[in-house]
């Protein structure tokens, strides 16, 4: 047997031992069980402005996308306009999810009057962006969040669904959707990419 052929073969099981640990969910041991239920490999979010009961959803089937948007149909538009554009696509939620973020929702509004009562709005009836960080940190809402805050606008991931509007002067906005499949980079799951990929 050649030199080159005996080193082969050698090098044959510790192959097949990183090839079979590389890959998979299973570990040595366990069974057709563990592969049928894997576990996370990362924690699950953290979540802020959780109701204490939240309200049973609407029907058990899957809710369409909560955000209220119109989704634009065929029309003069391109013929890869959906690919094109398909950076800004939300995640769908759940029955459940849209029962929690509305919960959620609710309890961002809240404080966000509270911000509006005390007034002080700057500029164009902006408040400082500032009181509004104040206010969701008041919920548990933090960076770890995806909280953003800047001229108006106010977006805010809670774990399970996203809370999005406009805290001003003059209006005061909530908005429940899912994370967007590429948001705008270092805002947060739940800002819509104003540029492209």
């Amino acid at each position: 047997m050649s030199y080159r052929r005996s080193v082969a073969l050698a090098a044959l099981p510790v192959l097949a031992a990183l090839t079979l640990t590389a890959c998979g969910s299973e570990r040595a041991g366990d069974g057709p069980a563990a592969a049928a239920s894997p576990t996370r490999s990362y924690p699950p979010p953290p979540r802020c402005a959780q109701a204490a009961e939240t309200p049973a959803p609407a029907s058990s089937s899957p809710a369409p996308r909560a955000t209220g948007r119109r989704d634009a149909g065929p029309g003069d538009q391109p013929p890869n306009y959906a690919d094109n554009h398909a950076y800004r696509m939300q995640a769908s939620l759940s029955a459940e999810g849209r029962a929690s973020g509305l919960a959620s929702a609710g309890l961002i509004r809240k404080e966000l009057q509270k911000v509006r009562d005390e007034g002080g709005a700057g500029q164009y009836g902006v408040f400082a962006d500032e009181r509004v960080e104040a206010a969701l940190r008041r919920l548990g809402c933090g960076p770890e969040h995806g909280v953003f805050v800047g001229n108006g606008f106010y977006a805010v991931y809670t774990g399970i669904a996203c809370v999005s509007g406009l805290v001003t002067e003059g209006e005061l906005t909530t908005e429940v959707h899912g994370v967007y499949a590429e948001p705008q980079p270092g805002a947060g799951p739940c800002v819509e990419n104003r540029g492209g990929h």
